[in-house]
């Protein structure tokens, strides 16, 4: 077993121009180095769930999801400097995948989460969104491809590959995906749904499945990392890493109620680990980072995402209000 991580924060990466308070869907979250002044209309608030691309040449791509003023989300990216990850060099100029068909399962909401180069093809798996009437969404993950080089994605098929079934009804979203022999995928599945202080709120934890192609994916149910206890209610967005033949995975998780303002309640990063990739011991101890004493990931510190570049490794990770305040990074100084 591997002592305590410590991560070192390096700052504040991006967020979007025009940010203003918003209350809207919040799950698979100032100081501001990164602002974008260019102002784009789908690009309004939120910079949710970062994910990076190590392959592009000369930068280190940041895909995330960005909302416009009507609280839907599109996938976009940014280019860092590979020597300065705060470094901003370019912002895409329009969405990297936007919103579905309408009726489709993301006609409401496409955000990044996993990115895999397999084959000298770039697979981006999503989470697709739709607003619901009886609760506030419904999350199923969907997969995009790119032929340019990863400036856009179009989509393999216009359903989702990891839907809601009847073992797993509520939903499924938030995956980190492995490309191999078979294909492993670690994602979020709904629990159920609860009334809190009037307003329904989801439970959920972590689970695992395989796939031969990436796209057609066994559904066992099994459960890889579980909620702790009733004053939890929810594991979000795994970060799995594999060395020396150790499956490493940082997390997000909450409190059950009033997670939104409650700062003892809002998300931490916790950490479990595990021989196969099956059977996970969970660590939270472990995880070598929290929220600051001020500014942007002060209030709650969510949705890591870890890499390795350089002989270093990296993970980036957004901050208050569910990546309203954007999205920055942290290097591991000690294994």
């Amino acid at each position: 077993m591997k002592s305590n991580f410590k991560w070192t924060k390096r700052g504040l990466i991006f967020v979007p121009d025009h940010l203003h308070d918003d209350p809207g869907h919040d799950d698979p979250g100032h100081d501001d180095p990164g602002h974008d002044d260019h102002g784009h209309e789908w690009m309004s608030t939120h910079a949710q769930l970062p994910v990076v691309d190590t392959t592009i040449p000369s930068v280190l791509r940041i895909y995330f999801g960005t909302r416009d003023k009507q609280n839907r989300s599109v996938a976009a990216f940014v280019d860092v400097d590979p020597e300065n990850p705060g470094r901003v060099i370019r912002a895409g100029d329009s969405p990297a995948l936007g919103l579905g068909e309408l009726g489709s399962f993301d006609d409401c909401g496409v955000i990044p989460s996993s990115i895999v180069n397999h084959g000298g093809r770039k697979f981006l798996y999503y989470v697709g969104v739709n607003t619901s009437t009886t609760v506030p969404y419904r999350y199923s993950i969907g997969l995009a491809e790119s032929t340019d080089g990863g400036i856009t994605f179009h989509r393999n098929g216009y359903g989702p590959v990891v839907e809601r079934t009847f073992s797993e009804p509520h939903l499924c979203t938030a995956p980190c995906v492995l490309a191999g022999n078979p294909w492993r995928m670690w994602y979020v599945a709904g629990l159920g749904w609860e009334m809190a202080d009037g307003k329904p709120e989801p439970l959920y934890n972590i689970r695992y499945t395989e796939s031969p192609d990436g796209i057609a994916w066994t559904r066992p149910g099994r459960v890889a990392v579980e909620i702790k206890n009733q004053n939890e209610g929810g594991i979000g967005r795994p970060a799995v890493m594999v060395e020396d033949g150790l499956y490493r995975m940082w997390f997000s998780f909450r409190g059950r109620r009033d997670y939104r303002s409650n700062r003892t309640q809002t998300y931490r990063i916790g950490y479990a680990e595990s021989g196969d990739g099956l059977e996970w011991d969970r660590r939270d101890e472990m995880a070598g980072i929290d929220i600051s004493d001020a500014g942007w990931d002060s209030e709650m510190i969510a949705y890591p995402h870890v890499f390795r570049h350089r002989e270093q490794t990296f993970m980036v990770y957004n901050g208050n209000g569910f990546g309203r305040s954007g999205f920055g990074y942290a290097v591991l100084e000690t294994e």
